[in-house]
């Protein structure tokens, strides 16, 4: 049944039952949303910020989410769910006096919580809000601006309530603590995929694993890599650091605490720079050969590229040894050849059978990402990128208009894949 109200759209929000029992929760007390991703909490939002511009008609609602393609997106859905035409996005994008003005003409205002604290710090009221939204609410912690934020909003809010949202808060109780409290959280409404009145909403997954073989060249230098690793981890070994070289039973984790453990000793004052450059090296070989195993030679080969470039004292000596110019040597022929990762080849065929349909490639890396589009495209399957903002090195990261644009172009139909790094995963709603 359509939920009927003066705010809401006709026939836009039908309630789950799960969603009616948080909403009306949520109406009267600053509540901790915490529901799974794709269970509708933008729409919940969306009611409990009916209820309060209906109850308070001169009040504002704050929107509030740590990036604009986010704040884009809610924005999309209340427009499309609320009879509300006042709504408006504030971000550094948008000019000081023309936020001054857009904050006084609208009601419900959607905006990065960077732009809102310094915004605060130019004398911005929050007198009027009847109801602050935290959008990724797991976010508030330390000197994050949510936190400042908050803490001014129940200073000066004539009427407050406060609704936060998360589909992964910490599994730490003394994180969740701190979130609560600097959000000033009285109830928190919890729910999962096991609830009875979740479960008809989950979509099932179905989980395969694709295996493929290394080729004899990727072997071939595998063998090199470990070569390498193992003279690090016996020399570990020998001074005390590792219980075993056995490469079998050393991972990455292992490394960082010993690294760790390292470190503690120098701030103590302990004479432990040797093992610290032995660490240093092993956790760099112990990457390359992460790299060869899982993206293949041209991620591997950029990753050597870089290294050199580097002028530590470590990395002259690492790359002085024999074995180290070897290496490299190899890789970078086998990169000339054009030889990769023989998985690129069976993510071509699988991406084929769904040609017809949206395809979400994650991968770890940002190398992996233009050398998956380029294969992709190769094959005439038409692909994209979706990478966070931040440069790496010379690669330049996607703004958040471009972002944006390649959202909707991919909800247009216009690529049949989007490779994507974790950007992807937290909030963003892919079509």
């Amino acid at each position: 049944m359509y939920i009927n109200h003066p705010l809401v759209k006709p026939e836009s929000i039908s309630l789950r039952r799960y969603q009616e029992s948080v909403v009306s929760r949520a109406i009267d007390a600053n509540t901790l949303v915490i529901l799974p991703t794709g269970l509708g909490k933008t729409i919940i939002a969306a009611m409990v910020s009916a209820h309060r511009l209906y109850k308070f008609p001169d009040s504002k609602v704050l929107f509030l989410a740590p990036t604009r393609p986010l704040a884009v997106q809610h924005q999309r859905t209340f427009n499309r769910v609320l009879n509300i035409e006042n709504m408006t996005i504030l971000t550094g994008m948008t000019p000081v006096k023309e936020r001054n003005k857009l904050w006084k003409e609208n009601r419900l205002v959607f905006a990065t919580p960077q732009t809102i604290e310094n915004d605060i710090m130019r004398g911005l009221s929050l007198s009027d809000v009847s109801l602050l939204i935290f959008d990724e609410c797991h976010r508030a912690v330390g000197n994050y601006s949510y936190v400042s934020i908050a803490g001014e909003y129940m200073k000066t809010a004539r009427n407050p309530l406060i609704l936060g949202l998360t589909a992964s808060p910490s599994s730490d109780d003394e994180t969740v603590n701190e979130i609560c409290n600097n959000l000033y959280i009285d109830r928190i409404e919890a729910k999962t995929d096991h609830d009875t009145d979740v479960k008809p909403y989950i979509q099932s997954v179905r989980l395969e694993w694709v295996k493929v073989d290394l080729p004899q060249e990727f072997l071939s230098v595998k063998k090199m890599i470990e070569e390498i690793l193992r003279e690090d981890l016996r020399e570990l070994k020998s001074i005390g650091y590792l219980d075993t070289a056995d490469l079998t039973k050393i991972n990455k984790r292992k490394l960082l605490t010993v690294q760790s453990d390292i470190r503690k000793e120098i701030v103590a004052g302990m004479d432990s720079y040797v093992p610290a450059s032995l660490i240093a090296s092993a956790l760099k070989i112990n990457h390359a050969l992460e790299l060869l195993e899982t993206q293949g030679i041209s991620s591997l080969n950029s990753y050597l590229e870089r290294l050199q470039k580097q002028r530590s004292k470590a990395i002259k000596k690492l790359f002085s040894d024999t074995r180290m110019k070897n290496l490299v040597k190899a890789v970078h022929d086998l990169n000339v050849l054009g030889i990769d990762h023989p998985k690129l080849d069976k993510l071509v065929q699988i991406v084929d059978k769904h040609r017809d349909e949206k395809v979400i490639i994650f991968t770890q890396y940002r190398d992996s990402v233009e050398k998956i589009i380029d294969k992709l495209n190769e094959n005439d399957l038409t692909a994209h990128e979706f990478i966070g903002q931040s440069s790496r090195g010379d690669k330049k990261g996607m703004t958040q208009k471009e972002q944006i644009r390649v959202l909707e172009n991919f909800r247009d139909g216009k690529y049949n894949a989007l490779v994507a790094t974790s950007v992807a995963e937290e909030g963003i709603d892919i079509p």
